[in-house]
């Protein structure tokens, strides 16, 4: 294997990002000798970059080129197609394939949980519509909660469903106003997001009728909403896996990399650690 193999992430602004630590980890494991940088371009200047990003073998997109990143792709996987957005491109002899792993990310982190019952979903931004569509890919009856300035967009997001997945269950009802029992509650929103960690989206009883709680937010490692429903002794995940998952899944995608339970759950635990530091800092 080269030895001097390029990967990295670009975005604008990337200030402080989690995905060094996670790739550089996911390389250790692999063995591969490879460097992982943060790669900073401006929107104006993203559609002329093609030539300087063919020095990556492979790399990560984030805000603000998720889908302006399209038109620089050669290919795009079926994931990237559904979503109409890509995180993760593979430069295999200057191919561009452009891919979407958050979905990879999210399935794996709710692996365990009942996707296919009944879904409650706070939210339906981006990541809010992707865990929409993959649940009722899944099976999955969901309701979106949403606050009022959102039911337009939920409207939006509840026809996509339909036209993506035929016969889909969807409804849409108010956040303040959710009643009923469900076996998996995701939180799409950034409620209780650092440093506004005392925030939760939803009431006790809310939770109370959650069987499980899947909270995208990593920071802080443990929401809130997180530390409620554990306390009530439900299952409850973080975003850090679904943040390592799909860095996990570039990995596969770029050069086949494959990793032990043992090995992933080290790096969600070392990415914890790093988020709780900078926090105390």
């Amino acid at each position: 294997m080269d030895n001097k193999k390029k990967f990295g992430l670009i975005g604008y602004p990337l200030g402080h990002s989690m995905s060094p630590l996670i790739h550089r980890e996911l390389f250790r494991s692999s063995g591969l000798e490879a460097s992982y940088e943060l790669f900073e371009i401006s929107p104006e200047k993203l559609p002329q970059s093609r030539q300087e990003l063919e020095k990556f073998s492979g790399f990560n997109i984030t805000i603000p080129h998720k889908t302006a990143i399209i038109p620089l792709t050669d290919e795009l996987g079926e994931s990237a197609e559904r979503y109409n957005s890509v995180n993760c491109i593979h430069n295999l002899d200057g191919k561009f394939t452009g891919y979407n792993t958050d979905c990879d990310g999210f399935l794996r982190s709710v692996s365990g949980m009942p996707l296919d019952g009944k879904v409650l979903i706070l939210g339906c931004g981006g990541v809010g519509r992707m865990i929409a569509i993959e649940t009722a890919l899944h099976g999955g009856e969901i309701t979106l909660a949403v606050i009022p300035q959102d039911v337009q967009n939920a409207q939006i997001l509840m026809a996509n469903i339909v036209d993506k997945c035929s016969g889909a269950y969807v409804k849409i009802v108010p956040i303040d106003g959710i009643t009923k029992k469900y076996d998996l509650l995701i939180n799409a929103t950034p409620v209780g997001m650092y440093p506004k960690t005392e925030a939760c989206a939803v009431s006790d009883e809310v939770i109370e009728n959650c069987d499980n709680v899947f909270d995208v937010i990593y920071n802080p490692t443990e929401t809130l909403l997180m530390k409620k429903a554990r306390a009530m002794g439900k299952r409850a995940v973080g975003g850090t896996a679904m943040l390592v998952y799909q860095a996990v899944k570039a990995h596969e995608i770029w050069y086949g990399g494959k990793f032990t339970q043992e090995e992933i759950s080290k790096i969600i635990t070392a990415v914890e650690q790093e988020v709780d530091r900078m926090n105390r800092a």
